[in-house]
């Protein structure tokens, strides 16, 4: 069972730029697509980010395109969202995951199988 821990998080103003981090346990961490997520209130959980076992391929949501980036250093089994030009309604917890399999892609949230618990993000205005 992997651990994952997310970091980063906090309170930040409009414009402004976070990075979070999320650490995994164990020795496999670079076999496994990452991704992250988000959950607003009242809102459903959305994909963020995702990124390929050995960081050659990413994705993103629409509404991240050219602010957000993904990225991993496998060896320190970390994964990273850097957020910039954050607005309000990027306002949630985020949290990482990782994919059930190893080798293997990142398709939607049915894919992940272990889950961080979240660190908060508030964008204030």
């Amino acid at each position: 069972q992997v651990s994952l821990v997310e970091s980063g998080g906090g309170l930040v103003q409009s414009g402004g730029s976070l990075r979070l981090s999320c650490a995994a346990s164990g020795r496999t961490f670079s076999t496994y697509s990452m991704g992250w997520f988000r959950q607003g209130p009242g809102k459903e959980r959305q994909f963020v980010a995702g990124i390929r076992w050995d960081g050659s391929s990413t994705s993103y949501a629409e509404s991240m395109k050219g602010r957000f980036t993904i990225s991993r250093g496998n060896a320190k089994n970390t994964v990273y969202l850097q957020m910039n030009s954050l607005k309000p309604d990027d306002t949630a917890v985020y949290y990482c995951a990782r994919t059930r399999t190893p080798w293997t892609g990142w398709g939607n949230a049915a894919n992940f199988g272990s889950w961080g618990q979240g660190t908060q993000v508030t964008v204030s205005s």
